[in-house]
């Protein structure tokens, strides 16, 4: 019995513990409704607005900028060229050569250049020279015999021959007194009547021939001595000039070939190229694009005449040349401050632009219809961490304005031609038109819409229901962003034509070639996709996209977990000029949704 009263006890003392528990909770959870419904009417107004990024208009300096990538590259290098002639139209083969960077002294070898083919041709030209020689020693001694031959006939046979008739016309004259004599006689012998005047007239006969004999000998000595020795002179005057000319031309075929083996022997030793000054070793390697002219300094790679191999910087006078849009070529001019930013360089450095070329660059077959000028940028006191070939990014500074109103890019909303921005009024929303100025990579100036202190969506894309936006007519806005981010002129999607939809992606098909400018169409990536304006797309803010998010790693070179404006406009450059530009849309490489 006492133990059914104590069971019994227990059982009521646990009821009124469940009873008391339900109690309690009920009035907590009144009590708990009741603090979460006037929480949540107070606040509801603030949740909603935290979905939504804002900033807060300022005044304050401003720097117009152009921002583009260059290549440094020294404004004085010694050029290294090849010496060797081409040979069958083609150039000569490098056998060997220094690495690439490496500093020299001046005379070090740099290159060796294959010199088997000049030294078989040596071997040729030696042979042709010593018959050369063996020529003209022949052609001397035809000079000498000819000479000798004219004076072993003055001094000889024409001497002989006229001693000879002088000695016929002594004894003609003789011959010719003595019948003078003997007819003289004849005659006195005749007059005494001694003679008969058969005898006279044979007297007489031999007087006449006397004399005719004496005649024919003195024509003989004018003949020989007017005639024949004048003839005998001109042939051997003309066997000594013959002689004589046949041995200048041996003589000038025998110089010609030495000069021609000399000149071997000279393209042998420029086989071998040696740094003309100290300094660091840069190949000079160029690229053709598709239609070919590539030239790798390689072993093995051949070399044509004059073609420059290798460069020999001044690394006290380095300069940056960048390629700058047609769109902005304008705004820039000789003597604008500009600030580099170099990978391998902490600080940044500073420059000038010396140069605007007046000339479009040469494009390739990939490059877009859109031109391009080199301006060059002098740097002051290049540090010796940089080297030819590195990467920069220059600032240029077009205009500094000391005080003036501006906003983000990203708080722009742009639609034919307007720009609208959604500013916080209250509780409530307003969609305001505003007039732009200068800008830069990162802000905006404003002329007309907004004041210092209205706050105002730094994503409107991402809210255009909140936005108002009024009936505007179909214009053509291809410039439209581009005036917003400095860039150059970019296609706008239909759909972000009508006002609604994300902002456009890359450069329109139209623009054959891969159209467009990879600093524009990173400019409205980064627009469009940098939800949290860090500068930056992450992993998250790309994942909708199914093409960036599979190529994250490629644009990401740094691997810091982001993608900054630099890497996609490298990565973008990299894929246009690989064949990735153009399209229907955007841009090869350029993601789309």
């Amino acid at each position: 019995m006492s133990f059914h009263y104590h069971r019994l006890s227990q059982d009521k003392r646990g009821s009124a513990k469940v009873t008391l528990f339900i109690a309690i909770a009920v009035l907590l959870f009144g009590v708990g409704g009741f603090v979460w419904w006037q929480y949540s009417e107070t606040t509801s107004n603030s949740a909603l607005d935290k979905e939504l990024l804002l900033h807060e208009v300022r005044s304050g300096p401003f720097d117009h900028i152009v921002l583009e990538q260059g290549e440094i590259e020294s404004s004085s290098n010694n050029e290294v060229k090849c010496e060797v002639k081409g040979r069958g139209g083609s150039g000569t083969p490098i056998l060997s050569l220094v690495l690439e960077g490496v500093i020299v002294k001046k005379g070090d070898e740099l290159c060796q250049l294959d010199s088997s083919s000049l030294d078989q041709d040596v071997k040729n030209q030696r042979i042709v020279v010593s018959s050369a020689e063996s020529t003209v020693i022949s052609s001397e001694a035809a000079v000498s015999r000819a000479a000798i031959a004219k004076q072993e006939y003055l001094e000889g046979t024409y001497l002989t021959e006229q001693k000879t008739i002088l000695s016929d016309i002594a004894i003609q004259q003789q011959g010719l007194r003595k019948a003078e004599l003997s007819l003289q006689s004849a005659e006195r012998l005749a007059a005494k009547g001694t003679l008969k005047a058969l005898q006279i007239e044979s007297e007489q006969f031999a007087v006449q021939n006397s004399q005719r004999m004496l005649e024919s000998a003195q024509g003989k000595l004018r003949v020989l001595d007017n005639l024949t020795k004048e003839k005998m002179l001109v042939t051997f005057n003309s066997d000594i000039e013959t002689a004589r000319a046949k041995l200048l031309s041996d003589k000038s075929t025998a110089f010609e070939e030495k000069n021609k083996l000399l000149e071997i022997q000279q393209q042998i030793k420029a086989c071998t190229l040696y740094a003309p000054s100290d300094g660091q070793v840069v190949y000079a390697n160029k690229f053709g694009g598709r239609s070919g002219g590539d030239f790798i300094v390689a072993a093995g790679s051949l070399v044509r005449e004059l073609q420059t191999v290798f460069l020999l910087p001044d690394p006290s006078r380095m300069q940056v040349k960048a390629k700058v849009n047609e769109s902005r070529i304008t705004l820039i001019r000789d003597g604008m401050p500009v600030k580099i930013n170099v990978g391998a360089v902490d600080n940044e450095l500073l420059g000038r632009v010396t140069k605007v070329n007046k000339y479009a660059e040469p494009g390739n077959y990939f490059g877009s219809n859109v031109k391009e000028y080199a301006v060059i940028v002098q740097i002051v006191d290049p540090p010796q961490e940089i080297r030819t070939g590195m990467t920069a990014e220059v600032r240029i500074f077009v205009e500094q304005i000391p005080d003036v109103i501006q906003i983000p890019v990203h708080a722009v909303y742009e639609t034919k031609k307007h720009h609208f921005v959604l500013v916080q009024n209250e509780k409530e929303w307003e969609t305001r038109e505003i007039k732009i100025g200068a800008t830069n990579d990162r802000f905006v100036t404003i002329k007309q819409g907004v004041v210092s202190q209205d706050k105002v969506v730094l994503d409107p894309r991402n809210h255009i229901d909140k936005m108002d936006l009024p009936e505007i007519e179909e214009t053509d806005d291809r410039e439209a962003l581009a005036k917003i981010t400095s860039q150059t002129p970019i296609s706008t999607p239909s759909s972000a034509r009508s006002g609604k939809g994300p902002a456009p992606d890359g450069p329109s098909g139209g623009d054959k070639g891969g159209g467009g400018d990879p600093a524009a169409i990173a400019a409205a990536m980064l627009v469009r996709m940098d939800a949290n304006t860090d500068g930056k797309l992450s992993l998250v803010e790309v994942a909708d996209n199914e093409r960036m998010k599979n190529s994250f790693t490629d644009y990401d070179t740094n691997k810091d977990g982001s993608i900054d404006q630099s890497e996609l406009v490298a990565q973008l450059r990299k894929r246009m000029a690989t064949g990735g530009g153009g399209g229907s849309g955007a841009a090869r490489g350029a993601p789309s949704n």
